[in-house]
């Protein structure tokens, strides 16, 4: 593929994704997206921003390291401590990026840096220009450049370029643009700016208004030949440009594109599914390409025209983004190595022999329980496994008794710091019985923010994953379980998600700046 007709996959989930809230990664759960987006395809994976703080920086590195084919990319604000950090963090990598920014609206230049707009550019032409001590390949962005006048835009692109910038983002910091005006802002920017063509523009789009890929696929038509975005469109606020919608409008329509990506779209539903997972952002039905609905026909004149012809009511086949019945043909008699096996082309590497142990006896245990085993549950056993390690909280058993007409109740068996206790309690209903039941024991003083189910495959014996986020002092916390019993599910999410709230904090606000 050319240049011309090359539609450059840069993909923000650990970085960007990051920043919704409760989302924050460890640096392992990092290592298993960056291992999946590279099996994807995604040509540049921005894992963090250096600088944030040691946890990041180590994460970014330890991707560097393990990341043989996708380019590895850091954040680094505009001054010298940023970039080195950044330049550090990169240095493993077989194909290593920079990305350097600086604010260049007349709002941001003004009330946030208190900088004249010449320091702004002196600024970004320094960082830019030791950037390229570290690597070739620097990537620099105008933060706001949607509500930056465009004579600034165009002088600080034509100086960077000059200092050795090879990519020029064009960044919707706050999900302002709508896509005719968007579209006018990259052809004047790419026809204005001399040297443009020694360049790639890329678009960077938040999702505040609704308008995230639809102005990211018009600054494509406009001449971007890189998009910004994330899986499931996650992102701080309403979010990223959806990776899988860019990815699939493209591909789609050829014909309004003309463009090609390198990404292997049967991979975007696991990817979908194992971002979900990790982060605790459950993916909505009817969410384009990866919802649970995005291939259902309720409709009977749609289901009779699909029974006919598919292509009168779907214009992708749900195959070619992944959705098939992933189902892993292993019994309670199977194997360790065929597990292993099965794991390993799930991309899923487990980092000790305990650990394949502990996951295997869980596959062991939800055999008994389920008849079939999907590779959906393989990423939740996975999940639970490496959470044990900081597991301080443990539930050792439960009842339950919900009878209609009388009051839910819940007696417990918990494990705190190694030492046994049990509780009774009562609830509105057998969920919110066992969550003041933990409660009374563990004294946590956190908020419940957010509870949610969702049902990790088909069938009534299907795991059901719950999701819970708590919040306490400022911390945001996610917990996930996942069980075929909901109740107890509930119970394992919440207690996974006071474990973390326990643990020392991992890593400060993943951003301090944002593109």
């Amino acid at each position: 593929m050319s240049q011309n007709n090359t539609l450059i996959i840069f993909d923000t989930t650990l970085r960007d994704g990051e920043q919704s809230p409760g989302a924050s990664m460890t640096r392992d759960e990092k290592i298993r997206i960056a291992r999946q987006l590279e099996k994807l395809g995604v040509d540049v994976i921005e894992a963090g921003f250096a600088a944030a703080s040691p946890g990041d920086f180590e994460a970014i590195k330890s991707i560097a390291e393990v990341v043989k084919h996708s380019t590895v990319c850091s954040l680094a604000r505009a001054n010298e401590k940023d970039v080195r950090a950044a330049g550090e963090a990169i240095r493993p990598a077989a194909r290593g990026r920079i990305h350097t920014f600086i604010a260049t609206s007349p709002i941001h230049m003004e009330k946030k840096l208190r900088m004249s707009p010449d320091q702004v550019v002196e600024a970004a032409v320094k960082a830019v220009r030791l950037a390229r001590e570290y690597t070739d390949d620097v990537e620099f962005s105008a933060e706001d450049a949607v509500r930056s006048e465009m004579d600034f835009l165009c002088r600080i692109f034509e100086a960077v370029i000059e200092a050795g910038a090879t990519t020029i983002n064009v960044p919707d910091t706050v999900g302002y643009a709508v896509p005719d005006q968007w579209a006018e802002r990259f052809r004047t920017l790419i026809a204005r700016v001399p040297n443009s063509d020694r360049v790639v523009w890329s678009t960077h789009c938040h999702n505040d208004l609704g308008m995230a890929v639809a102005n990211s696929l018009a600054a494509v038509m406009a001449g971007a030949r890189q998009v910004e975005c994330t899986i499931n469109g996650l992102g701080e606020r309403a979010g990223n440009a959806s990776l899988e919608e860019v990815v699939m409008a493209v591909r789609t329509r050829g014909d309004a594109f003309g463009l090609e990506s390198g990404i292997e779209t049967t991979q975007l539903v696991p990817t979908s599914k194992l971002v979900s997972s990790i982060t605790g952002y459950p993916v909505q039905p009817n969410k384009a390409i990866v919802g649970a609905n995005a291939f259902a026909h309720e409709s009977g004149i749609h289901q009779d025209g699909v029974l006919k012809h598919r292509e009168t009511y779907e214009i992708m086949r749900a195959e070619d983004v992944g959705w098939n019945a992933n189902k892993l043909t292993l019994g309670k008699l199977s194997g360790r190595n065929a597990f292993r096996t099965r794991l390993q082309e799930l991309g899923i590497e487990l980092d000790s022999e305990e650990a394949l142990n502990a996951t295997f006896a869980r596959f062991k245990e939800l055999a008994d329980k389920k008849r079939e085993i999907y590779d959906e549950d393989l990423q939740a056993l996975v999940s639970g496994v490496a959470e044990e390690a900081v597991e301080t909280l443990r539930l050792v058993s439960l009842r339950v008794c919900s009878e209609t007409g009388e009051t839910p109740h819940a007696h417990l068996v918990l494990n705190v710091d190694g030492v046994e206790h049990d509780v009774d309690a009562v609830g509105g209903g057998p969920v919110d019985a066992v969550f003041k039941g933990i409660e009374s024991i563990v004294k946590s003083d956190s908020a419940l923010t957010l509870y949610s189910v969702n049902n990790i495959t088909g069938g009534t014996d299907a795991q059901g994953e719950v999701t819970v986020r708590v919040e306490k002092d400022g911390r945001i916390i996610n917990g996930q379980g996942a069980d075929t019993d909901i109740v107890i599910a509930s119970a394992k999410a919440y207690l996974n998600a006071l474990n973390r709230l326990r643990q020392p904090e991992r890593r400060q606000h993943p951003q301090l700046g944002d593109v």
